[in-house]
């Protein structure tokens, strides 16, 4: 077994197990033992539970990256881009909703996991053609990461096969933050008040299904 195949099946058997068990009891052993993996392979490739999540975002930022598209707008790579890393969430759907509904009571799991998702978002913009250097930079990550936030709502409530309502919302964000000057396109001539970070997304807004919120700076998320 090679090292992708052995970490995609620990990673499928660890979401198989957080959604069966819950988070706060799931630990790399027993999605090893469940899957018949080797538990001393398992230690040495992911010493605990954070590294099997850096691992699953390593490998859906792969599949995002994977043939993308050097045509289109910046937006519209953004969207294909997202919509990829969504794709590689579904797969694990029961898993990654449980893991989202503990991650309160986990506030530890939850910054490395908002640090890793902070990565994922910055790899997302540099594929698109966006710059992420400096402050600027800073702020197009953090806005990115916004969006992810509100379509991870989305995706958590989309029941459909082909996840529409969630690329019907990852749109709608895109195109909010392409409305915030100086934010997605990074034009050369924007100035510092149009790259400020909008105001943080509104949860009773996204519940109601009402318009976007700008993009604001990260939070915990798969």
């Amino acid at each position: 077994m090679s090292d992708m195949d052995f970490d995609s099946a620990l990673i499928a058997s660890f979401f198989r197990v957080v959604a069966e068990q819950g988070w706060a009891r799931a630990s790399v052993a027993e999605a090893a033992r469940a899957a018949t993996l080797s538990l001393a392979e398992a230690r040495v490739r992911f010493p605990g539970r954070i590294a099997v999540l850096a691992r699953f975002g390593r490998l859906a930022d792969q599949a995002a990256l994977a043939d993308m598209s050097a045509d289109g707008s910046v937006r519209d790579k953004l969207f294909d881009l997202l919509m990829r890393r969504f794709d590689a969430l579904q797969a694990h759907r029961p898993g990654i909703a449980a893991l989202l509904r503990a991650l309160p009571a986990d506030p530890p799991a939850a910054l490395l996991l908002a640090c890793i998702t902070r990565r994922s978002m910055r790899w997302m913009l540099q594929a698109a053609g966006v710059s992420t250097a400096g402050l600027r930079g800073e702020l197009r990550t953090r806005g990115l990461v916004a969006v992810w936030l509100w379509t991870l709502r989305a995706w958590e409530r989309d029941e459909s096969a082909d996840l529409s309502g969630t690329m019907a919302a990852l749109d709608a964000a895109l195109r909010r933050a392409e409305r915030v000057a100086g934010w997605l396109g990074g034009r050369a001539g924007a100035s510092g008040a149009g790259d400020a970070v909008p105001p943080v997304p509104d949860a009773s807004a996204a519940e109601a299904g009402d318009a976007p919120p700008a993009p604001a700076p990260e939070a915990p998320a798969a």
